[in-house]
Formats: structure tokens, C-alpha cells, sequence
């Protein structure tokens, strides 16, 4: 898509209210986004979750129930029905934009009947140590779906599909993981905690050949349904990572199209990253974390943050094929577990980094985009109320810049620790240039190369009211305000 100029959207928040409207949000909403910009939209889990209409979809129950079956209290999941989901699915791609669903591949949670079975307790921080003998435990790892009454497949999920759970009825307060089979933990993956292959609930076997067979059967079947551009998958760490490139060879040779595919996996250490993208040949994108976490960082400095220094360790530098850049998303949003906010000052130099450089297929956060308002409960298990700053009025402006002028060579000025700039010098189809300057502390300039010789340039973010006139060579000294961005188009 970087080719393209794509751009997508995270289209929701964790703290979304759960009042089933939200496809019918994204279908009123598709021609204004597309008209913004907006090429894709990555929707949340659109299956029903444990917690039904109050699951935001990562605590996946039934991934064949749309909102279609009574299950977990209701028809609806919290967003609304299967109609409705389709029909905004649609109503995206008729107005051009891609559609990415979101998959959990790691877990299933919410069984429905219990089952005993033989398992091993293993040490939290060490997966692959045993802490005691195997025993003989009660969890509920048989999934039924009564209400579906196996159609569209007529698997029934039992414990010999999991390879580990995360508790034991026979002793209520018991918070162990258990392996549940007489194995270590997978070795392809991470080594923190030993192995990362548990996330919660009940990890899925992704080895054994009726799993296999099960994910890829809802794969055919998921495309079918609905048609969809591309993939999201949820705790990509948690999953062998070969298990991802045999799973979309075989969606993506039966579907007979490319089909995008980004893995979330949550890791600040960039090498993590190299690792599990060579692991799978490439065949799908990560989010750039260690950037995010730059930008963290850098809005809390104050000032005293080194801007040379805010690409290093990241996707977005050494793989910028296949780095998704972000500058927020419902992980790292205020009350959530990995809680790590880009502060409201310095987004917009953050969104004007990732959409408006070469690098990247970048990623707006629905609450960026559009603020947000919620109350919930934090770490201190007391109840705090958030407010989400909009930064749409910026975030349309730089869109705008992408589509119009983000193109051709990039020129880079990043020889300060608190002003960087770079330039774009056009294309034959879009030759018009932009110089881009922006600062976490004082006011600064840059004198830098466009181009274009004798030509005159204003400032797109409307913070600076005079406009650059560049010299006989095509260079001119382009500024911004203090702790801001200014993004010079070419008149």
C-alpha cells in the first residue's frame, strides 16, 4: 500500500459503548473517511466474545457467530449483527477503501462445558519448568456453540485443541498456567517467560491437525462471507509464526488475491521484530511498537528528547516495507495494561512523521481522529474519566498533503536534537513539492531543497500565516513554532 499512499484506520476504541451501532457508524461514515483519504479501515473483532455485547472481541468464543446466533446472552455482538457488519464491509469497499478484520488465533475463552484433563503447572516466568507433578485438573475447554447447532462447521472444540489454560476449577483461586499436554511449550517463539505461546484462557494448539484444518476452513469461509481486503491478528507473538505464513498461503491461494495481513506483535526490542518477520518469509507486516514507544518517550521529555534519534531501532528504518506506523491504538490508550500515551502536544508531530514520509504504511487511531469520552477503571482499581483530544482538523490537513504532494525523491534534515525537517520533490503525475518542519522544543527552521527554484509555499497547517519563497537553486529556510509542525506545500 505504501506505494499507494495508503493510509488506514484503526475504526474503534477499546472503550467504545456497547450499544450495537458501531457498523452502522462505519457504513454512514465510509464516503467522508474515503473522501478524507482514508484508502483502508482495520474494523475490530466482529465474532461473539465471552463476555457478549460487553466483549470487544479478544476474548473470542464462536469466530463463525457474526452477531448471527443467540450466544453469551445475545444475537448482536457489541457492535451490532451480521447484516449489519456485511453491510458496512460493503459499504466501505464501494466507496474504494480496503476492509482488514481482526483475528484472535492465540486463544478461545468462554467454553461451555468442562472437562478434566491430565496437566502439568508450570512456572509463570519459565513456561518450560515444571513447578509440580502431572495432575489431574477441571477446565472449561469444551466449545459446543449450542446456539449455532454446528452450522458452517460442526467441529466441537475440546481439550486435546489446547496446549495450555490459565486455570483449574477443582481449585477456584488457583491462577497457574497448566500445560495440558506432556510437551514444552513452542520453541519458535519468543523466549520470554521461557516461550510467549500462552497469552490467556485456552492457548490453542496451532500444531494439531484438526486446529489446522478448523482455521483454515473459517478462513475460505470468512473471505466468502464478506469479501474482506486483508487480516489483523491479534498477539501474533503468542503464535508460532510459521503457523501465520502456512495459513495465509493457503487463504491467500484460495481467495486467488494478495490479501493484506499485519501481525500485532507487542514488543518494544526491534530485533523481536526482524526475528518473526524472517521467520515468516515476510508474508505479512508488523506494527512498528518500538516507534510508538519513540514517540512515548519524546512526548514526556519535555523537550530534552534527541529528535536524530527518534527513527532509530525501528520498523519504519530498517524494514520500512513492512512496518505499519502508528501513533496510538487501544493498547496503548489511557487505562489499558500497556497504557504508554503519546502525549495530545506531540501528536501531531507524530502523525505528520508517519503520513507524510515515504516509510510505512501508517495507521489513525479511531480516538485521535475523532476524541473520545469514558470513564474506567485503572490500575488502582478506581474509576477515572477520559477525555480523547480530536486531532481531525491536523490529521485532514496532512491526508491532504499525502495525496497531493507526498511524493517522489525525500530529502532528510534531521541534524538537530530538537528541529527536524525533510522535503518531497514531486512526481511528473504530482509535481507539485512540501517541506515538512517540526519541533519539540523552541521555534526552528530549516533550509532545505525542494526543487523547485523561485517558488512560493504556505504553510498547510494554517499556523504560520506568511508564506517561503525558495532561491534561484530551489531552497528555501522553512520554520514552525515552538512544539509544533508546519507542512509547506508548494503553491
Amino acid at each position: 500500500m505504501t506505494e499507494l499512499n495508503g493510509v488506514m484506520m484503526q475504526y474503534f476504541q477499546w472503550y467504545l459503548p456497547n450499544d450495537g451501532i458501531h457498523w452502522q457508524q462505519i457504513q454512514a461514515e465510509a464516503p467522508a473517511l474515503a473522501d478524507a483519504g482514508f484508502t483502508a479501515l482495520w474494523l475490530p473483532p466482529a465474532y461473539k466474545g465471552h463476555a457478549g455485547i460487553d466483549d470487544v472481541g479478544y476474548s473470542p468464543y464462536d469466530l463463525f457467530d457474526l452477531g448471527e446466533f443467540e450466544q453469551k446472552g445475545a444475537v448482536r455482538t457489541k457492535y451490532g449483527t451480521r447484516e449489519e457488519y456485511l453491510a458496512a464491509v460493503w459499504a466501505v469497499q464501494a466507496v474504494g477503501m480496503q476492509v482488514y478484520a481482526d483475528v484472535v488465533f492465540s486463544h478461545k475463552t468462554g467454553g461451555d462445558v468442562d472437562e478434566t484433563l491430565k496437566a502439568v503447572p508450570v512456572d509463570r516466568d519459565d513456561r518450560n519448568q515444571a513447578i509440580g507433578p502431572m495432575q489431574s485438573i477441571q477446565a472449561c475447554t469444551t466449545f459446543t456453540f449450542p446456539g449455532r447447532n454446528s452450522k458452517y462447521s460442526n467441529l466441537t472444540w475440546t481439550g486435546q485443541h489446547f496446549d495450555s489454560v490459565h486455570h483449574n476449577l477443582l481449585q477456584p483461586d488457583d491462577s497457574k498456567i497448566y500445560g495440558t499436554k506432556p510437551k514444552t511449550f513452542e520453541t519458535e517463539l519468543n523466549h520470554y517467560y521461557g516461550s510467549e505461546e500462552f497469552q490467556l484462557a485456552c492457548a490453542i494448539d496451532t500444531d494439531h491437525p484438526t486446529v489446522q484444518e478448523e482455521l483454515k476452513r473459517w478462513g475460505e469461509w470468512i473471505v466468502d462471507t464478506t469479501g474482506i481486503d486483508g487480516f489483523r491478528f491479534e498477539g501474533a507473538n503468542h503464535v508460532r509464526p510459521t503457523f501465520f505464513s502456512e495459513w495465509l498461503a493457503h487463504v491467500r491461494r484460495y481467495a486467488r488475491r494478495k490479501l493484506f495481513a499485519v501481525g500485532d506483535y507487542w514488543a518494544e526490542d526491534v530485533e523481536a521484530l526482524h526475528s518473526f518477520i524472517s521467520r515468516t518469509g515476510g508474508q505479512l507486516a508488523l506494527f512498528d511498537v518500538p516507534l510508538h514507544y519513540n514517540f512515548h518517550r519524546a512526548s514526556r521529555a519535555g523537550g530534552h528528547f534527541d529528535l536524530r534519534r527518534l527513527l532509530f531501532g525501528t520498523l519504519m528504518r530498517e524494514q520500512p516495507p513492512l512496518a505499519v506506523t502508528f501513533v496510538e491504538n487501544h493498547n496503548s490508550q489511557p487505562l489499558r495494561t500497556l497504557e504508554s500515551v503519546v502525549e495530545p502536544w506531540f501528536k501531531p508531530l507524530a502523525y505528520a512523521l508517519i503520513l507524510l514520509r515515504r516509510e510505512g504504511y501508517p495507521c489513525v487511531f479511531y480516538g485521535d481522529y475523532y476524541g473520545g469520552h469514558y470513564v474506567a477503571q485503572g490500575r488502582d482499581r478506581q474509576p477515572h474519566e477520559i477525555w480523547l483530544n480530536s486531532h481531525r482538523f491536523l490529521i485532514d490537513k496532512f491526508l491532504y498533503a499525502r495525496k497531493h504532494y507526498a511524493h517522489g525523491p525525500q530529502y532528510d534534515y534531521f541534524d538537530h536534537p530538537d528541529c527536524l525537517g525533510w522535503t518531497r520533490l514531486g512526481t511528473p503525475e504530482f509535481p507539485k513539492a512540501m517541506a515538512v518542519v517540526l519541533s519539540d522544543a523552541a521555534a526552528g527552521a530549516k533550509w532545505m531543497e525542494v526543487g523547485k527554484p523561485n517558488a512560493i509555499f504556505r504553510d498547510l497547517t494554517e499556523h504560520i500565516p506568511v508564506v517561503v519563497r525558495t532561491n534561484d537553486a530551489g531552497w528555501g529556510d522553512f520554520w514552525c513554532l515552538g512544539g509544533s509542525v508546519s507542512v509547506w506545500v508548494e503553491v
